[in-house]
């Protein structure tokens, strides 16, 4: 069968487009708070305004790209079915409006796929193929049924039509706040900032544009350097993990965007955590990127009165419980003391006298006897312990080599 091309030579995108979008998805997708942060504002120095699109009812913005290239489609294309290769949001977005709307959804995505993604998007309706180690592979399988089966391909940024959709969270903030200095936007492929810029800019001369990349896929940051750049690892903002942007998203960006930061993984855990306790909201990695950039760059912003997107929620409810520890534990409330001590009635006990005078609450304790270098009679105690900030812990750990007991603290890599 034929496969069927949802835009044949479209290569460009106007505000006029995306106020279109608008319109057309209406009250299909969540039109999301946004809302003024004084306590963000406070610790960052810039005036921070939040847009929760973890609100929508798949928790990502790309509802609104997926809805917008569905409603688009000529009915008998609709009808035949769409498909698309993805393990994040866009599967998530495209499976539960094509099913609200009946068009069949098939969604590619690699056998390493975490199990609770597949589950997601069958939840919403579409049908999950699993092929392949990689993304590239699932890809490319995808496109292959496409021509087989006479599918409408709707890629998860690259198209003008998905673009046009994500870029009405920019018309919603400045709705809202039309004074706005600075959006600060997440990048993986660039879907979402090639809508959100060119709706911007349109909107306002005057606004400054800057796109936030995960440091261990800076590909779109490379891009626009013209820099070949490596792209890997394991980052909390897999949804932004894209090791090559778009070819149509990439233009946009580079005539439309200022600047291009990067964020490491410390910064993203950090904001993840904040979001959580200041706002009592939960972001995924990417969605937490925005503010990460800003608190990785207060000079850029001071003063700034600046829009981030929480473009997602989607987070692994364990992943998420571990960023939070560790980011209790890098701002010294959690802790882990290594203590050598002899083997002998009584050595514990006068360890936790010490911990009881500086009133650090014990977590777990962990005995080594047998791997350790020690003599016969010596052995490592790893005791984790909890405070109510660091230097609560830094006491403790001098009275302990005051009275001659070797400690080290674990520390995070």
């Amino acid at each position: 069968m034929t496969a069927h091309s949802k835009v044949p030579g479209r290569d460009a995108l106007t505000i006029a487009d995306i106020e279109a979008a608008a319109k057309r998805i209406g009250d299909a997708v969540v039109k999301t708070p946004m809302m003024h942060s004084k306590t963000l504002s406070d610790i960052t120095g810039a005036q921070i305004w939040l847009k929760f699109e973890n609100q929508q009812f798949t928790a990502a913005y790309k509802e609104r790209g997926a809805l917008n290239a569905l409603l688009l489609l000529p009915e008998e294309q609709r009808q035949r079915g769409v498909i698309a290769a993805s393990a994040g949001n866009h599967s998530q977005g495209l499976s539960y409006h094509g099913t609200r709307l009946g068009t069949p959804v098939t969604i590619v995505m690699p056998r390493t796929t975490p199990t609770v993604k597949v589950m997601q998007t069958e939840r919403v309706g579409g049908t999950v193929v699993l092929h392949g180690e990689t993304f590239d592979d699932a890809s490319e399988h995808a496109r292959r049924l496409e021509q087989e089966l006479g599918l409408t391909f709707i890629h998860p940024f690259d198209d003008p039509d998905v673009a046009a959709g994500q870029g009405t969270v920019a018309l919603e903030m400045m709705e809202i706040v039309p004074d706005l200095d600075c959006l600060v936007v997440p990048i993986g492929g660039g879907g979402l900032m090639s809508g959100m810029a060119t709706a911007a800019r349109a909107l306002s001369d005057d606004i400054r544009l800057v796109g936030v990349q995960a440091a261990l896929y800076p590909s779109m940051y490379g891009a626009m350097k013209d820099e070949t750049v490596v792209c890997g690892g394991d980052t909390l903002a897999e949804g932004i993990a894209v090791k090559a942007p778009g070819r149509f998203t990439s233009k946009i960006i580079r005539e439309l965007v200022d600047e291009i930061v990067l964020v490491d993984e410390g910064a993203l855990e950090s904001a993840v955590s904040l979001l959580l306790q200041i706002e009592k909201t939960v972001v995924e990695g990417a969605g937490a990127a925005g503010l990460a950039a800003v608190m990785s760059n207060p000079e850029k912003f001071a003063g700034s009165k600046v829009g981030l997107v929480l473009c997602g929620g989607n987070i692994d409810t364990r992943l998420l419980a571990n960023v939070l520890l560790r980011d209790l534990a890098r701002q010294g409330r959690l802790a882990r003391l290594q203590i050598t001590l002899q083997d002998r009635p009584g050595a514990l006990y006068k360890v936790m006298r010490e911990f009881d005078e500086h009133n650090v609450n014990i977590i777990e304790i962990y005995h080594q006897r047998i791997f350790t270098t020690l003599p016969a009679k010596g052995l490592i105690t790893d005791i984790e312990c909890e405070a109510r900030d660091r230097q609560q812990i830094d006491r403790l750990i001098e009275s302990l080599r005051a009275k001659d007991y070797v400690v080290t603290p674990v520390e995070l890599g």
